[in-house]
């Protein structure tokens, strides 16, 4: 019988909230808490106390037994030390359970042996973890019982940032600084804090459990490293948005409830466009509890298709020939009264204050595109980007009809006298109702999209965290703002100075807008003209961490150090290299191990089969004698290859990690898995199906 529940109540029931803070701290605790979350004040010690405290004993209730500084180093996931809430037994044998203020505030893990890119070494241990009193600790509760997670930020005993954390709380410091600053400009006296909000939408795929325990690629790299398409993939255009499976409907209630409970607003759910492809999209949040909330959505998919004996593929390309997964990251920036910057209201070309935060952001993705596009490299996103609607390679903006009309008239006159209006919804069946369609299309295309009062950064990875990406809009943005409001400042006339801005900016910036086809051939070369960066591999992106450009920018907002980008410069190119890496071994392992013997066990099957025919008949053997032969020599070419990967692996292996290693994985061994997969492919399309030594990708997507 199912179970039902009421939402509203379940929802947060497992989260320190504001609610469970205004109900059991004491009133001036609680208002010296909200103070220093609202206003960034330091947290006394007296006062930690307290809310240590009360933390711990309603977390006892939930029954943790267990605390833990929940953090995001550079891993790609969460990490945790437990410690549990018992002190030295006393003299009667019983244990106190204490928290204190100090230990909610700070924690002591190793530093060492977490990716630093050489900023601590194994005889520079010490780091620390610090409570991020802005994004509520909530109790988990799973197979381990139920322990109390505090979110924090992670830095070394010297103060670099070793997380995602530490730098996106630095960043959005820096555009509530210089937002505030835009505001006064325009009068507004009454908003006191601005923060950028972030809705992520997660793509993920999801397998029966018992054929992913066969596949050693996915067990080991998340994707298949070799898979011959089936009769049908996605051609069809069924799954998207179709009925949703019992299975799987099942799987997403729970999915639902273990987030809801966390207090993560899990809104829509349906079928994505490959087989076997689901998405999950919330309601937005300030943008540090989005990122918190997003690998808590992560964990949770994970760990509840395990209990449905299925597995979760958040890899941005498991599959060949499928739609990849990504992270569509909507980002908007908001004040705490309830502004949003970037509502146009309903005639643009009136809204001066808009014009201008819309001319900056131009400016800021079209200075910036190379640091944009950084932040969303990695090796499985070189597998994802430029097709089946995931955006190219080329960081572009897309305007639509309206604001490309107003941009226009801004670029050609200095003014903006009109905005296009939406039209009735012309269905042509009289018992529909009539409604106004929106002022602009939409462009799948587009990288970075103004989708009516937010934009939609499309390049994501499914697998990646949305710190990065959310840390460079943040400051590419404040550095905009900033600028403007330095020749704002010195204007003895306001009005004539910001639309002459408005107006520059437009105009030297025109070029980062397309509305177009962002697949198209011609794309290429008509933004190569316009001098736009086209950078296809997570290697060639890397470097644009530490250009003296970007340097300057995240110094100048104190969001990073030039020794912390160059330390994720490192710790980037040593990520690639152990992914091909690990790929290029599972490969040679798969092939020698599993593809090649069940190949040549086929063969001498097939050739005991022709061999008995012959001497028992003169039968035409024609066909046998071919396919015979046809095998034979895609065995011969996946041997070679075989070698060939073998050899290019440890060349690139034994090359000094950095980017010359790097560039080795990318160019010679990338090519020699390519080389493999090729024969490997084909023969599986041959072989009889019971010998091949792995579920097909039909068993994989359509039997789930």
């Amino acid at each position: 019988m199912s179970e039902y529940y009421n939402v509203a109540e379940i929802f947060g029931e497992n989260v320190f909230n504001d609610a469970v803070m205004q109900e059991r701290l004491p009133k001036k605790v609680y208002k010296r808490l909200k103070d220093v979350i609202s206003e960034g004040r330091e947290l006394d010690l007296e006062t930690a106390d307290v809310v240590a405290h009360e933390m711990k004993e309603w977390a006892i209730e939930k029954g943790a037994t267990h605390y833990t500084h929940w953090f995001q180093p550079l891993t790609g996931v969460t990490a945790e030390k437990h410690d549990s809430f018992i002190t030295a037994p006393m003299p009667n044998g019983k244990v106190l359970m204490s928290f204190s203020g100090k230990e909610l505030i700070k924690g002591e893990p190793d530093a060492s042996s977490f990716p630093s890119g050489g900023l601590r070494a194994t005889f520079e241990a010490r780091g620390y973890t610090a409570w991020d009193c802005t994004s509520p600790a909530f109790v988990r509760q799973d197979a381990a019982g139920a322990t109390l997670c505090i979110p924090t930020a992670f830095c070394s005993y010297t103060g670099e940032a070793l997380d995602q954390k530490t730098p996106l709380l630095r960043s959005m410091e820096a555009i509530n600084t210089q937002s505030i600053r835009l505001l006064r400009l325009f009068g507004n006296t009454t908003s006191k804090k601005v923060t950028p909000s972030v809705g992520p939408e997660q793509e993920y795929f999801l397998v029966d459990r018992q054929k992913y325990l066969k596949r050693k690629d996915l067990i080991f790299t998340g994707r298949t490293l070799f898979g011959a398409m089936p009769p049908k993939g996605q051609e069809m255009d069924d799954h998207y948005f179709g009925a949703i499976r019992e299975r799987i409907a099942a799987y997403m209630k729970d999915v639902n409830k273990e987030l809801w409970k966390l207090g993560v607003s899990a809104k829509t759910q349906h079928n994505e466009v490959a087989p076997a492809q689901h998405e999950l999209a919330p309601i937005y949040a300030e943008a540090n509890i989005a990122v918190d909330h997003n690998q808590l959505v992560m964990e949770t998919l994970k760990k509840v298709a395990g209990r449905h004996g299925m597995t979760c593929l958040l890899h941005e390309k498991p599959f060949a020939g499928v739609n990849g997964s990504g992270k569509h990251n909507n980002w908007s920036i908001t004040t705490d009264d309830g502004i949003n910057l970037l509502d146009p209201g309903k005639t643009p070309h009136d809204n001066i204050q808009f014009l201008l935060v819309l001319t900056c952001i131009l400016k800021a993705v079209h200075k910036h595109a190379d640091l944009l596009r950084e932040s969303a490299a990695d090796a499985g996103n070189d597998h994802r980007l430029g097709a089946n609607e995931a955006p190219p390679a080329i960081i572009s903006i897309f305007l639509g009809e309206q604001l490309q009309d107003v941009l226009t008239q801004l670029i050609s006159t200095g003014e903006a006298t009109r905005s296009l209006k939406g039209e009735v919804l012309q269905t042509g069946v009289k018992t529909l109702p009539d409604f106004m369609k929106d002022a602009t299309d939409r462009n799948r295309t587009s990288p970075f999209a103004f989708t009516g009062n937010k934009f939609e950064f499309r390049m994501v990875g499914s697998n990646d965290s949305i710190a990065a990406p959310n840390v460079v809009l943040n400051t590419i943005v404040a550095e905009a703002f900033s600028d403007a409001c330095d020749v704002l400042e010195k204007s003895n006339d306001f009005e004539m100075a910001v639309h002459n801005l408005i107006k520059e900016q437009a105009t030297e910036h025109q070029d980062i807008v397309f509305n177009g086809n962002g697949y198209s051939p011609e794309w290429v070369e008509e933004a190569e003209r316009r001098g736009l960066p086209n950078i296809t591999n997570m290697v060639d992106a890397v470097p644009a961490l530490t250009t003296e450009k970007a340097i300057a920018l995240f110094e100048r907002f104190n969001v990073f150090t030039k020794a912390e980008l160059e330390s994720r410069s490192e710790i980037h190119y040593e990520n690639y290299a152990k992914a091909i890496n690990i790929e290029a071994r599972a490969m040679i392992d798969m092939a020698g191990k599993q593809i090649i013997p069940a190949v040549i066990k086929y063969t001498t099957a097939l050739a005991n089969s022709i061999n008995s025919v012959k001497a028992a008949c003169d039968a035409d053997l024609s066909v046998q004698t071919g396919l015979l032969t046809e095998v034979s020599a895609l065995l011969a070419e996946t041997k070679a290859a075989l070698i060939r990967l073998t050899e290019a692996a440890e060349k690139a292996y034994a090359v000094p990690e950095g980017r010359e290693q790097a560039v080795c994985y990318r160019d010679d061994v990338k090519t020699a898995m390519d080389a493999l997969r090729a024969p490997v492919d084909k023969l599986e399309m041959i072989v009889d199906k019971e010998m091949w030594p792995m579920p097909s990708y039909g068993d994989l997507i359509f039997e789930v």
